[in-house]
């Protein structure tokens, strides 16, 4: 097999203010939307940094979590895949950090489900002693173009209140604590009063200084609870989001109908925003219209946190609730040029 390691060509974009080369993108979230994202960005700017929340606790990272007391790799494993090029060197790596392995039946059982990736980003970090460091040198394996870091480089959980009604029509609330569980927890009533633990987490210090030298940040698309909205919480991530000269995006999930966002329209995810942090100034929402049921509504939430919104096609053809990377790079370079 021949492989192809060469960058694939990027979209020219503006220049950064008061400067030169390539823009500066800083990328939150966690999961597939920021995915999805990544996969657009990196077809834009060569400087793109992905900031990765931390506070998973199901499936393979969470069983590496608890066993081996480290941050919970999986997220920070998509990303670093979603910034694999599109050449043979990128495309195998990119299938191996997502490979699963399956264990036969009768057997112990103890790789199921293990995402490869996961288990390559344990190693390094505890031959390296550093999580910073270890995702480095996995993004030079994979020849990542751009960087991964974790919000924070303590392991975080995440909790919120629901707040439903009991058999005989009273208002009951319920403190669900882990990510796992608040991603569903939508289906029991409506999740409030999100944070995490311990709230007071130091961000990680390498994601504060991306965010403070760079030219555009993009918040989400992502699970809005569990994925978004943490980099909120954080203290030391939101405070470098209100301080930075950099602009911020927040790009917009195609479905509102998600399990932990039971009963919240569009406009109600943007009014999370104002709520958990009021000082908070976003320069631009990115939506496709079909994910908004009422614009009114919508673009008076945008204008509450200072936004401009732009509507533009960004799912797949076939309908179904995911970003499509080409159609998400074009709206990108859209909204990046509207404000040179």
């Amino acid at each position: 097999m021949s492989f192809m390691t060469g960058m694939i060509p990027l979209v020219p974009l503006p220049t950064p203010r008061g400067g030169s080369g390539p823009l500066k993108v800083v990328a939150l979230g966690g999961g597939h939307g920021l995915s999805a994202s990544l996969q657009a960005l990196r077809r834009l700017t060569s400087e793109l940094t992905a900031i990765v929340t931390v506070a998973d606790d199901g499936g393979s990272s969470g069983r590496i979590r608890e066993e081996l007391d480290v941050l919970p790799p999986g997220d920070l494993r998509m990303a670093l895949a979603a910034l694999c090029d599109d050449t043979d060197w990128g495309r195998t790596w990119r299938d191996v950090m997502q490979h699963r392995f399956k264990s036969k039946p009768g057997s112990e059982a103890s790789l199921d489900g293990h995402a490869m990736g996961n288990l390559l980003i344990t190693a390094l970090w505890e031959l390296l002693d550093d999580p910073v460091q270890g995702l480095r040198w996995a993004g030079a394996l994979l020849g990542a173009r751009g960087q991964v870091l974790p919000m924070s480089v303590q392991p975080l959980a995440i909790s919120g209140v629901v707040m439903g009604e009991s058999d005989r029509g009273q208002l009951t609330k319920t403190r669900i604590t882990g990510q796992a569980q608040l991603a569903k927890a939508g289906n029991s009533g409506i999740v409030t009063d999100v944070t995490l633990i311990p709230p007071d987490a130091p961000a990680c210090p390498d994601a504060v200084e991306a965010i403070q030298s760079a030219d555009w940040c993009v918040l989400g698309p992502g699970s809005w609870y569990t994925s978004v909205m943490p980099h909120i919480l954080l203290p030391g991530i939101r405070e470098a989001l209100e301080s930075t000269s950099a602009r911020l995006l927040v790009t917009m999930n195609l479905s509102t109908d998600t399990k932990e966002t039971v009963g919240m329209d569009a406009a109600g995810h943007l009014q999370t925003i104002q709520r958990y942090a009021p000082d908070l100034n976003v320069d631009a929402v990115l939506a496709d219209h079909l994910a908004v049921d009422n614009v009114d509504a919508f673009e008076k939430a945008a204008a509450g946190i200072g936004a401009r919104v732009f509507f533009d096609r960004v799912g797949v053809g076939s309908g179904s609730a995911v970003h499509d990377p080409l159609r998400l790079t074009a709206a990108y370079h859209n909204v990046f040029s509207t404000f040179d």
